[in-house]
């Protein structure tokens, strides 16, 4: 939509990490004003924004957990980017209450900011690992929530807390749940940087379970249901996935990493990646069709081209430690 973001307030959580750097950088070069609230650290670490001086950009670090700062950065606010989360699912096991008050209480705060300040439209990201398994492909928004990890279960309630604010009090939520993005500035503890990483400073791709199935989806696009669905005016109360719409098992991933760096190297599981049996998300594909729909969304980078994208970004950011080190 031309000229829909010019001179917006717009608030972004989480818009110092990968998803959220992203969607920040569309939102300026759409002339709109930027808050962003990313986690405070000693060093005054701006993450991905680090560098950004751009003029409509202002960046605060602080906790999302806590009402009162949230009450500040939402004054004025027309929309509200709800992305602050915890998202590592191996490390949910050994901290699940560090993800409940982020990933819940946070979104708690977040949202009785946006209602005291009688935002336009707020926007909470969920997660396709809310539907655990696929009991059905392609997943559309209908397929029942599992909670097949402590990080997933935190999600499910964060979404229903931004559901029952919609319900209660007509604050204008809409929820965007991403299938797994990738791209650049992504985690190594996510697994197409950890085995695009590999292939480009390693000698061997090591990865957990070669099984699983995913639909892996380029940030652009996800970028583009963020702001799809912050725009249109039929989305509040409705819950959106974005995704690519196609899938491949982790195998058929790596094996086209090492096409797209152009090598050939062993691809050895090891049992130290692998999830839990009954935490393991088997199959995930979405239907994107509720979507495409109330606000036009359409994936536009195939997953070979956005694999390009990533080589690209890691061979001018190799990284600073083994690149073959498992990282919870």
């Amino acid at each position: 939509m031309e000229g829909f973001w010019r001179n917006r307030q717009v608030l972004v959580t989480g818009g110092c990490g990968f998803i959220g750097s992203h969607l920040v950088e569309a939102l300026l070069a759409a002339e709109a004003k930027v808050r962003v609230l990313g986690k405070y650290n000693s060093r005054s670490d701006r993450g991905f924004l680090t560098g950004n001086e751009h003029p409509e950009l202002d960046v605060y670090l602080g906790d999302v957990a806590d009402p009162y700062l949230c009450h500040t950065l939402t004054e004025g606010v027309d929309t509200v980017f709800h992305l602050a989360a915890l998202i590592g699912i191996p490390y949910s096991y050994d901290a699940p209450a560090q993800y409940v008050q982020t990933n819940v209480s946070g979104t708690v705060a977040m949202l009785e900011a946006a209602r005291s300040a009688s935002v336009r439209r707020f926007v909470h990201t969920s997660t396709s690992e809310t539907y655990g398994t696929a009991q059905y492909t392609p997943i559309d928004e209908n397929h029942p929530l599992v909670g097949q990890s402590p990080y997933s279960a935190t999600k499910i309630a964060a979404d229903k807390l931004a559901e029952s604010y919609f319900l209660s009090f007509d604050l204008p939520v809409a929820t965007i749940r991403p299938f797994n993005t990738f791209g650049p500035r992504q985690s190594l503890r996510a697994v197409i940087p950890s085995m695009m990483t590999q292939a480009l400073y390693a000698e061997e791709i090591v990865v957990g379970s070669l099984d699983p199935i995913r639909d892996m989806n380029y940030v652009s696009d996800t970028v583009a249901g963020f702001l799809g669905i912050a725009s249109a005016e039929n989305t509040p109360g409705g819950v959106f996935n974005v995704g690519s719409g196609r899938s491949f098992t982790i195998g058929d991933i790596a094996t086209m990493v090492l096409e797209v760096v152009g090598v050939d190297l062993p691809i050895r599981q090891t049992d130290e990646r692998v999830r839990p049996a009954n935490s393991e998300v088997g199959e995930l594909l979405a239907n994107f069709a509720k979507a495409h729909e109330a606000f036009g969304y359409e994936p536009s980078v195939d997953l070979r081209s956005g694999l390009g994208h990533v080589r690209d970004y890691l061979a001018d950011h190799p990284p600073a430690l083994d690149p073959a080190r498992y990282r919870v």
